[in-house]
């Protein structure tokens, strides 16, 4: 159902490879590449769970992460990582027993190149015209072989609600699967020694609308969270994400 991946980088345009975000946490302890290590140098490291019949699966691309959510034989990836992180994802897939032919869809969190960088290889290599989704105001700014839908508040993709998250992007979205309980937070939230952390203010266009997206998550019901940098929150995640939001003010 979905996957995910992400990072942040000020220019969009900018294929350099970016570093970890402060504030953010270090890739999962044992892993055999570092934060600069390119996407194709990176060993798919994953964690899944179970509710309902959805699965989650994290692929780890080092300083950043991507996700696959399925169900019944069904993939949707959400984010595809700096280019070159295509390889990566289909391992990611092959863990799961799915490959390719089996992903119907890919959604965008949002334009910075750590998180679209591998949307052409993606495409590519999904079944022709395989739709992919992204917010209205980060659209136009990812490079993609078909044109992909502008998605926002009451839009589903397949059974994934869409939730508006503008703030670290204007067209940033989260996906949250409302059976299983997962929020897949692209960069709206940051994974923190264990807990959950606000957007990170050196990468978010407007930090004050980032943070009133915080409040708008809090809102929904999930036990799990997971991020593009940091790792995953495993259960009470939007109560971690209420106390997180009060701080915010």
């Amino acid at each position: 159902m979905v996957l995910g991946a992400a990072a942040c980088s000020e220019d969009p345009t900018d294929t350099a490879t970016p570093t970890d975000e402060p504030g953010t946490t270090s890739p999962t302890a044992g892993s055999t590449t570092s934060p600069r290590s390119t996407a194709a140098d990176v060993s798919t490291s994953s964690t899944s769970a179970t509710s309902s019949g959805h699965e989650w699966h994290r692929v780890d691309l080092g300083f950043v992460s991507a996700f696959i959510l399925y169900r019944n034989g069904e993939a949707t990836v959400v984010d595809t990582g700096v280019d070159g992180s295509a390889m990566s994802i289909e391992s990611g897939l092959e863990e799961v027993g799915l490959g390719w032919g089996d992903v119907s869809g890919l959604i965008v969190t949002h334009r910075h190149p750590d998180h679209q960088g591998s949307v052409q290889g993606v495409l590519a290599a999904s079944p022709a015209e395989t739709p992919w989704y992204a917010g209205a105001g980060d659209l136009e700014a990812i490079t993609a072989p078909h044109a992909g839908q502008a998605v926002g508040d009451g839009d589903t993709v397949g059974d994934l609600q869409v939730i508006e998250s503008p703030g670290h992007t204007a067209g940033h979205i989260c996906a949250l699967d409302a059976t299983a309980g997962v929020l897949v937070a692209g960069d709206a939230l940051n994974g923190e020694n264990g807990g959950v952390a606000g957007p990170n203010p050196g990468f978010s266009d407007d930090i004050d609308l980032a943070n009133a997206s915080v409040s708008k998550l809090a809102g929904f019901d999930y036990e799990v969270v997971l991020f593009g940098h940091g790792e995953p929150v495993l259960e009470g995640g939007s109560t971690a994400v209420a106390d997180l939001a009060a701080t915010l003010g």
